[in-house]
């Protein structure tokens, strides 16, 4: 086929333009990798400040330096590699798109399809003949053939000879100074085989290993199954937790001493609740779909409920600790330490940290919160704080009736936590041991 070859050598040469849709934790770094290799990238975001800041050369996530940024702006040589936008006709430009944008769950834990299905009309209203797409969102198996094709058919074009159609799930994990866009292996499924063998040689100009499926569905299962084997380990760790409490156990001892086992066992660690855009939001998509199919996904619907529950926990856990002490929850300051979901990034998408918040407040606790990355608590779609993180000072410490380690920052001070906050509910072992049992307790 003249057309898909032609593609081909475009993608082989890196003479392509690559518009990358979604320019957040999963988009600019592919933005930047693809630059790197000598593509040229226009960004789409609906975002005007992110626009505005990417184009002068400034990143506004917090482990993506500004200076890769300028760099692809501002080049030693030549012209500009990268332009981001948020002018939704130039989406006929570039020879592939890939879609990074957002699925999240709506209030009924249901599939929200929202955004890829707006992106996916608006593609249709620029596609042309000779364009790959590429859908790196998280979804259920048959996303990208029962929903987004129709779309792209409806403009008369054919899949697998006028244009493209691939379904490739970003491995992206914040913050992992080990794995990047380069080492992580892509996985990509096609409508056509066509159209899988375009994805293939195109992410193969930027990344180590590609791995093609014989279909978009399997892609889309295979990032799933990815996660759900996060949750439901997570899950059983924390039910563990709680046991191991009751019992008077260091489950972190006991992890430790079972990963020593060099075969047959994969350490995982409890904590306060599921954070991130995939965990806590991953499985609930194939629970959604299995039901199409008459299908009970018991064991991971059981490891929903255990991984929602445990910021009640770390609550119940809170209101006994003051109680013990003398002191009630209703009226006590708290301070929490760390918004993020997790250590050393600045997301806090779906991060327990956030429930903890509103359950304190429920309770009628007056609540501050200190975390060095995010200075600001932003909206979300659930939670409207406006609160801006306190310093974490020794003489702040000893204001609060009790004080939350809810994510274990690297750089935290915790002798300086240990010394000078009066009653603490660590829940990331980021104290271990027992030498300050009476004022440490382990949630």
């Amino acid at each position: 086929m003249i057309l898909a070859k032609t593609l081909e050598e475009k993608f082989s040469s890196r003479q392509a333009l690559i518009g990358i849709i979604g320019l957040g934790y999963v988009g600019l770094p592919i933005v930047i990798r693809l630059a790197q290799q000598g593509f040229r990238v226009l960004g789409f975001d609906t975002d005007p400040l992110k626009v505005e800041a990417l184009n002068a050369g400034r990143s506004y996530i917090q482990h993506i330096p500004s200076d890769r940024i300028a760099a692809l702006r501002q080049p030693a040589s030549g012209d500009p590699k990268f332009e981001a936008t948020g002018d939704l006709k130039r989406l006929g430009e570039p020879d592939a798109l890939l879609i990074c944008v957002p699925t999240p769950l709506n209030r009924h834990r249901e599939p929200d399809l929202n955004y890829v299905v707006q992106t996916t009309h608006d593609i249709s209203q620029s596609l042309r003949v000779g364009q790959l797409i590429s859908l790196e969102s998280t979804t259920y198996p048959g996303t990208t053939e029962e929903v987004m094709l129709p779309l792209l058919k409806a403009t008369g074009l054919q899949v697998g000879k006028d244009f493209f159609l691939v379904y490739s799930p970003e491995r992206e994990d914040p913050g992992n100074p080990t794995f990047n866009v380069y080492n992580i292996p892509k996985v990509v499924g096609g409508i056509t085989e066509t159209c899988c063998r375009l994805g293939e040689v195109l992410y193969g100009q930027i990344v180590q290993q590609v791995v093609p499926v014989s279909s978009t569905r399997v892609a889309e299962m295979t990032k799933l199954l990815e996660n759900i084997y996060r949750a439901v380990n997570i899950a059983l760790v924390n039910e563990l937790k709680m046991l191991c409490l009751r019992m008077n156990i260091d489950i972190n001892e006991v992890i430790n001493a079972s990963k020593t086992k060099p075969f047959g066992f994969q350490p995982f660690y409890p904590g306060p609740g599921l954070g991130g855009h995939c965990i806590p939001i991953d499985p609930f998509y194939l629970t959604w779909k299995a039901r199409e199919y008459d299908f009970s996904t018991r064991l991971i619907e059981l490891a929903g409920e255990i991984n929602t529950h445990m910021p009640y926990y770390v609550i119940e856990r809170t209101v006994q600790a003051l109680n013990d002490h003398g002191q009630s929850i209703k009226g006590a300051r708290v301070l929490v330490i760390g918004l993020a979901y997790k250590k050393d990034v600045d997301d806090l998408r779906e991060s327990p940290s956030l429930t903890l918040i509103d359950l304190l407040l429920q309770r009628g606790a007056a609540v501050d919160y200190h975390d060095p990355y995010i200075p600001v608590m932003h909206h979300t779609r659930r939670h409207k704080f406006d609160l801006r993180s306190v310093p974490l000072t020794p003489e702040n410490l000893a204001t609060y009736a009790l004080v939350i380690i809810a994510t274990d920052h690297s750089c935290l001070d915790y002798q300086s936590i240990v010394t000078h906050a009066p009653l603490i509910i660590d829940t990331r072992n980021a104290i271990p041991g027992r030498n300050h049992a009476a004022k440490v307790v382990k949630a």
